[in-house]
């Protein structure tokens, strides 16, 4: 059984890694509460109040989050982060995801993301890690490399976890990619969801 939730686990971050590395227009991120899960269609109310209605796919899945910490973090890891750059050089992350071991390179690469203003998404090997201030990290990447990434101590930090459609009760907290259709309507085939009172900060 530990097996089976696993493998549904890797599927579903797998998925949300290579969703996480596309660069389609029609791609919208969706953060937020649920609603109401009817069927098919999760309702979702994002952090400005707009509510969306969202079909989820046939064979759609789902995982949790479980927090983690910058001290877990120790060189060959793979990570997900969002950072923005700082003035005086260099990057703050804003949010880590540390990944399994299974899914090391998982949409990996650089690339813009909507969190804040000028904020990017970086999934990449852990380099090396020092204690500068705080935890700094250097990531690499395909054929590139991401230099002084400093992880503040309010930083979330977060591993994915086991969850199922029963943690999509109204108020839990989601974030999905959707895909927006020629009729306006919102699409996803999977939802991260904060089942262990920890919210995807993705």
């Amino acid at each position: 059984m530990k097996l089976r939730i696993f493998a549904i686990v890797l599927g579903t971050i797998s998925a949300f890694a290579v969703a996480a590395g596309a660069q389609a227009a029609d791609t919208v991120r969706v953060r937020g509460t649920v609603v109401g899960l009817a069927g098919s269609t999760l309702t979702v109310k994002d952090h400005a109040g707009k509510t969306s209605a969202i079909a989820l796919a046939q064979g759609w899945k789902i995982s949790g989050v479980a927090s983690a910490s910058a001290g877990d973090i120790k060189q060959g890891d793979f990570l997900g982060v969002v950072s923005v750059p700082k003035t005086e050089g260099g990057s703050g992350a804003l949010e880590v995801v540390i990944f399994p071991a299974a899914l090391n390179g998982a949409g990996e690469g650089d690339r813009a993301w909507d969190l804040q203003p000028n904020s990017r998404m970086t999934n990449g090997t852990v380099a090396d890690v020092t204690e500068i201030e705080g935890r700094t990290i250097t990531l690499t990447y395909d054929n590139g490399q991401k230099k002084q990434v400093s992880i503040p101590q309010a930083t979330p930090v977060v591993t994915f976890a086991p969850a199922t459609p029963a943690d999509l009760k109204p108020g839990a907290t989601v974030f999905l990619n959707t895909q927006r259709g020629s009729d306006g309507g919102l699409t996803s085939n999977r939802v991260v969801v904060g089942n262990h009172g920890v919210a995807p900060p993705m």
